[in-house]
């Protein structure tokens, strides 16, 4: 591992020591779920939503039963709710016809699920199933490219750079390290790099020196 990325990492443990997954959930059913219903909200208005809707349904066979109607009646507070309710409910049909029921613990199977992307897969993977993985998320692909872990316009290949260049064992816990750096110091359009552990070895830190 080139010393550079040992200390970002060093320095991303000991300022995020307790970081991790911030939606709530029991299962891994529940987790996709609410993975699905975070792009484009935050983990806080997904929490919201999923504290209500959980309480009726939380299992692919509840789910399945629904139309995107209903369903969207419980997640419109969430972006693009009405076609995260077709996939949910899709995913929830196809988990019971092909997975019996069960969230598949292999990407090449999550992947095939409606609405599920490699971000979503690898959040399950990782946190639900305990498998080293790093989702890529805005932040995540943010803060890797600032710092310098990464060098990518693309999702995929800065995910690609990202395990390629830091352990396997700390693939999960980077992610969280990463994205808790972009939501509370590192932000998209006025980063505080006057208040960051990382602006001495922040690749990009001259473009936002004046910010």
């Amino acid at each position: 591992m080139p010393i550079a990325v040992k200390k970002i990492l060093e320095i991303l443990d000991r300022t995020y020591p307790d970081a991790k997954c911030a939606l709530n959930y029991r299962t891994p059913f529940e987790l996709l779920v609410a993975t699905m219903l975070s792009a484009q909200s935050t983990d806080r208005q997904v929490n919201e939503i999923t504290r209500e809707l959980f309480q009726h349904y939380n299992t692919p066979e509840g789910f399945a039963t629904l139309n995107p109607e209903e369903l969207a009646g419980y997640i419109k507070g969430c972006g693009l709710y009405q076609a995260k309710s077709r996939n949910i409910i899709a995913t929830a049909r196809k988990l019971l016809t092909d997975y019996g029921g069960e969230v598949p613990e292999s990407l090449a199977q999550l992947v095939t699920l409606p609405g599920v992307g490699r971000k979503t897969a690898n959040v399950v993977l990782s946190n639900a199933f305990g498998q080293p993985a790093i989702a890529v998320d805005t932040h995540v692909f943010r803060v890797a490219n600032r710092l310098g872990l990464a060098d990518s316009k693309k999702v995929d290949e800065t995910e690609d750079q990202l395990r390629r260049r830091i352990p396997r064992s700390l693939w999960s816990q980077a992610h969280h390290w990463l994205i808790f750096h972009g939501r509370q110091v590192c932000h998209a359009r006025r980063p505080k790099c006057f208040n960051c552990p990382l602006v001495t070895l922040c690749r990009s830190k001259k473009d936002h020196a004046q910010d």
